[in-house]
């Protein structure tokens, strides 16, 4: 095995900032959020306002099953919560951070 270079204290630093176990595995499953067009496309309508199926789907010119697998998906990654209104159910972003992990990598890019 070959010698590092780094000190211990940077050793150490390294080993406790990368994240483990549970952690890693709740960022990997937070990150897979971002990885689908059309999911991206869905997180940035409901940052704008609160929608149902229909309205996602008529907006953003998707197919309804698809929006609805892809609110399935979100809603089971804690991504969106949900009301209902007599037989609609309106979709909304959980948390505004995720809007705003959206938008830092907007500006990463350069946009």
């Amino acid at each position: 095995m070959q010698e590092l270079i780094l000190d211990k204290k940077v050793q150490n630093l390294v080993k406790d900032y990368v994240p483990q176990g549970e952690i890693l595995d709740e960022l990997v499953c937070f990150f897979s959020i971002f990885s689908d067009y059309t999911r991206l496309k869905m997180i940035s309508a409901l940052a704008i306002s609160e929608m149902c199926v229909s309205d996602l789907s008529s907006v953003l010119g998707l197919n309804q099953t698809t929006v609805s697998h892809q609110l399935r998906l979100l809603k089971n990654l804690n991504a969106v919560k949900t009301k209902r209104q007599g037989k609609v159910i309106f979709y909304s972003l959980r948390n505004d951070a995720l809007n705003e992990v959206l938008l830092k990598g907007v500006e990463f890019l350069g946009y």
